[in-house]
């Protein structure tokens, strides 16, 4: 069989691995721009497709059927091929149900809204009203078709408790994006957020410091493909597939990055891991020396902290735009709120906790040289790595031990998800 994913722009996308794990047949990225839409169509060379942006609602013209759901949402995302004639689903329906029943996200009675008007908005009211939404409102800058805009929500719908979110928005490479102003918005219960790519948005970052549940679009694009797998070959699959696999990718594509006080042992414990984990290695501080062309000690006594900070925030903002690696970072790299959101976008935050009595100042630490300054660094971070840690893993054997620890804290961790 031939399927694949088709759309204009696809650098971002994980379907080709997320489909090739069922093992039923070859899956590719077929970018297209609006002009070769048409032809490509006609030709039917495959049997199954999946359709993202900009194509949801494009393709519609040129299948033979609808399926009654593809009908009534006015957007296709799976495409099948029966002989000559080719058939539209919505298989983005179920997926977004999946995820929101995987969150534990109830809707009934409660007032929806959901950002966007393009085909997976269209989808996204579908299953609220499906799910028992009281009232359900689609916003837009420009309040057209049939949206509101996002001024009118804030003043008139403040008490909206379910926010889904179906815009590019914040998606790679554009990690900063942020459609909706979550202070205005202060009963929200549940935020979902259809991009998954990284696989924790600002949106779901910031919705998740403000104590709201948040879940980004990952669990829904492995369901909604399991289900049009479903359709492509008539197999038997279903939930055990979509958490196999979802949790497979999740384990995958997160970074795992190690933070805590200097010498608790991050880069030690990050060259066991390396070989261990097959991930590769960054360490920011060795980054950091390598494109200053200074040790750490001169780069402070030339430039001062400050100057060391922002090439601290550039290499870890750049390095976050990747997952499936291993981090290690400066003692003091959490210190700024921007380089916690951007290692939170692929990664889950691991704090090494050595006690202060096994922490040792060493002559390459400008702020840790002396055992006085390491004791006020500890009670001065020691909330903020409290804070910061999705996993906080005691440190008190040897590094081989510690690792033993480290890899038996993350199998049993089991969704893989930041705080």
């Amino acid at each position: 069989m031939n399927c694949g994913l088709l759309g204009e722009k696809l650098g971002h996308s994980f379907s080709k691995e997320i489909h090739e794990a069922l093992g039923l047949y070859r899956y590719d990225l077929i970018e297209l721009p609006p002009a070769q839409l048409e032809a490509f169509l006609r030709a039917k060379r495959f049997d199954g497709l999946n359709v993202t942006i900009p194509y949801k609602q494009a393709v519609i013209p040129y299948l033979d059927e609808l399926s009654p759901r593809a009908r009534a949402i006015g957007a296709v995302n799976t495409i099948v091929r029966r002989g000559d004639r080719l058939l539209g689903d919505n298989t983005d329906f179920g997926g977004l149900s999946a995820l929101i029943e995987n969150m534990g996200l109830a809707l009934g009675g409660k007032t929806v809204l959901i950002c966007g008007t393009g085909g997976t908005s269209k989808t996204a009211a579908a299953v609220a009203g499906h799910l028992g939404a009281g009232a359900i409102y689609r916003l837009s800058r420009s309040a057209r078709d049939g949206a509101i805009s996002y001024e009118d929500a804030y003043q008139s719908h403040a008490d909206a408790e379910v926010l889904i979110h179906t815009t590019p928005a914040g998606m790679y490479p554009d990690f900063s994006g942020l459609a909706v102003d979550l202070g205005r918005l202060p009963r929200l219960q549940g935020v979902v957020d259809v991009v998954y790519n990284p696989l924790t948005t600002r949106l779901v970052y910031e919705a998740r410091q403000r104590g709201i549940p948040a879940e980004n679009g990952l669990y829904m694009l492995v369901a909604q493909a399991v289900l049009a797998a479903r359709e492509f070959t008539g197999a038997a699959l279903g939930t055990a597939e979509i958490d196999r696999i979802y949790q497979t990718q999740l384990r995958a594509r997160r970074s795992l990055v190690l933070i805590g006080m200097p010498s608790s042992g991050k880069t030690t414990l990050g060259t066991l891991l390396e070989t261990r984990l097959r991930r590769p290695l960054i360490d920011t501080d060795a980054e950091i020396v390598r494109r200053a062309g200074m040790p750490i000690p001169q780069i402070f006594a030339q430039h001062g902290e400050a100057y060391f900070r922002d090439l601290e925030a550039q290499v870890i903002t750049e390095l976050s735009t990747t997952g499936g690696q291993l981090i290690a970072t400066g003692g003091g790299a959490i210190l700024r709120e921007e380089n916690l959101r951007h290692l939170k976008q692929n990664g889950l935050l691991i704090w090494l906790d050595r006690p202060l009595e096994a922490l040792l100042p060493t002559d390459d630490r400008p702020l840790a040289g002396s055992q006085a300054q390491l004791e006020r660094l500890y009670h001065e971070r020691l909330p903020r790595y409290r804070a910061a840690a999705d996993l906080t893993l005691p440190v008190h054997g040897t590094p081989e031990q510690t690792a033993d620890l480290l890899e038996a804290a993350v199998q049993s961790y089991t969704n893989l998800e930041p705080k």
